[in-house]
C-alpha cells in the first residue's frame, strides 16, 4: 500500500511538473518581407530614432537598386546634438537635451549635412567597442545649463570640441570604394531625396487629413505630422509593405506585453509576456480610435522607442504581425527581430515615417501630398 501511495504521488508530481513546463510557441509565416541590412546595436545610447531611420534609408537604397550600404548613425547623432543644444539655449533651458528624438530629425540632418559610411565615421572615440553616451550626455547637460546661465549660445568651438572628443573628428573628405567624397557629395551620390519622406500619426484631438502638432517630448522641434484615422494608418503600413517599401515605427515598448528577449513578440494583452515563456495563447484586447486616444492622454501609451518595420507575417492562427527590426544587437534574442501584432501596433503606435509613394492614392490625395 505504501509503495502504491508513493507511486501515485510520483505520478501526480510528474503530471504537475509536465503541466508547469507546458510552453505555447508562436509560429510565424512570412507574408511579405522586404530587404534590410544587418542588425546594428545602439548599445548604451538613446539614439533609436537615428538607428531606425538610418536602417530605413539603407532599405530604401536596396529597394532603389543602389546596393547595400552601412551608413554612419553617429555622424547624424552629432548634428542632432549640436542643433538641440542651441534650441535649448533659445528656450531658456526649457528645451529637450536628452538623447531621444524622432525620425524626421534624422532626415532633416541628412538633408542639411549629408551622410557618411560607417567605415568613415564610426563615432566612437573612447575606450569601448560599443556606443556609450553616458559621459557625453553629462557634458551636454552641463554645458547647456551653463549657456542658459550665461544667457548666450554655446560657442561653436566648445560644441565641436566636445563631439570631437567623444565621437571623433569629422574628416573634410573621405575615400569610399576608391572615390573621394564629402558628406554632402556622398549623400548626393546615393540618389536619396529626404523630401520624399513624411511622418504620419493618428489621434482624434486634432482634425484628420491635416498637418497637426504631435505633443510628445521628443518632438522638441515642434514638427507637424499628417493626422489620419486609425484604419487609414494601418492601411498605409500594409500598403507600404505590400508595395515593397519599409517604414520607421515610433511607439510604446514599456508594456509588459512587449517582450523582445524571450517570446520575441508584442501583443495587446494583459498577460505579462516579459515574465518568460507563456503556457497558453494570450488573448488580445480590441483597439478603437477612442481607446488609443485615452491611453495617449493618460500616458499609458508613451513615446519610448523607434524601430524599423520590414514586413508582414501571420501566426498559426492567422493573426497578422509586423516583422520588426530592432537596434539592440543580436545578443538579446538571437536575431535582433521581433513580431508585433496588428492589435499591439494599433494600440501603441505614436507615429510612422514612410515614403510618400508608399501611401495609398486615395489617402495621399486627402492629405494633399503630391
Amino acid at each position: 500500500m505504501k509503495r502504491f501511495l508513493i507511486a501515485a504521488a510520483a505520478l501526480c508530481f510528474g503530471t504537475a511538473s509536465m503541466a508547469q513546463e507546458k510552453v505555447y510557441t508562436y509560429e510565424f509565416k512570412d507574408i511579405k518581407v522586404n530587404p534590410a541590412t544587418s542588425v546594428k546595436n545602439q548599445a548604451r545610447t538613446g539614439t533609436c530614432w537615428c538607428f531606425s531611420t538610418i536602417s530605413f534609408l539603407e532599405s530604401e537604397l536596396l529597394r532603389m537598386g543602389k546596393g547595400e550600404f552601412d551608413l554612419s548613425e553617429m555622424y547624424i547623432v552629432r548634428q542632432n546634438y549640436n542643433r538641440r543644444m542651441d534650441d535649448n539655449t533659445l528656450r531658456a533651458g526649457k528645451g529637450n537635451i536628452g538623447e531621444g528624438s524622432l525620425a524626421h530629425m534624422c532626415t532633416y540632418a541628412v538633408d542639411k549635412f549629408g551622410l557618411m559610411p560607417q567605415e568613415a565615421y564610426p563615432g566612437i572615440n573612447y575606450d569601448s567597442k560599443t556606443h556609450n553616451h553616458t559621459r557625453l550626455q553629462s557634458y551636454v547637460k552641463a554645458i547647456s545649463a551653463q549657456a542658459v546661465e550665461n544667457k548666450e549660445r554655446i560657442p561653436a568651438e566648445i560644441k565641436e570640441g566636445l563631439f570631437d572628443a567623444f565621437l571623433g573628428k569629422v574628416p573634410a573628405t573621405f575615400t569610399y570604394e576608391g572615390k573621394e567624397y564629402t558628406p554632402q557629395s556622398f549623400y548626393k551620390s546615393l540618389g536619396l531625396d529626404m523630401s520624399n519622406y513624411v511622418e504620419i500619426t493618428s489621434f482624434n484631438h486634432h482634425p484628420y487629413y491635416q498637418l497637426t502638432p504631435l505633443e510628445i517630448p521628443d518632438n522638441w522641434d515642434h514638427a507637424l505630422f499628417y493626422n489620419v484615422p486609425l484604419d487609414d494608418l494601418v492601411r498605409i503600413m500594409d500598403y507600404a509593405i505590400e508595395s515593397g517599401y519599409t517604414f520607421v515605427w515610433d511607439g510604446d515598448v514599456s508594456e509588459r506585453s512587449y517582450d523582445f528577449n524571450h517570446n520575441k513578440i508584442a501583443l495587446n494583452t494583459a498577460v505579462d509576456l516579459k515574465a518568460g515563456k507563456v503556457s497558453e495563447r494570450a488573448e488580445e484586447m480590441p483597439v478603437t480610435q477612442e481607446s488609443r486616444q485615452r491611453d495617449f492622454e493618460n500616458y499609458t501609451t508613451t513615446d519610448d522607442h523607434l524601430m524599423h518595420i520590414t514586413g508582414i507575417a501571420k501566426d498559426q492562427e492567422g493573426v497578422k504581425y509586423y516583422v520588426t527590426k530592432n537596434s539592440w544587437g543580436y545578443e538579446r534574442n538571437g536575431t535582433g527581430y521581433m513580431h508585433m501584432s496588428e492589435n499591439f501596433v494599433r494600440a501603441k503606435t505614436v507615429s510612422i515615417l514612410v515614403h510618400k509613394n508608399s501611401i495609398p492614392k486615395d489617402i495621399k490625395a486627402k492629405l494633399g501630398i503630391k
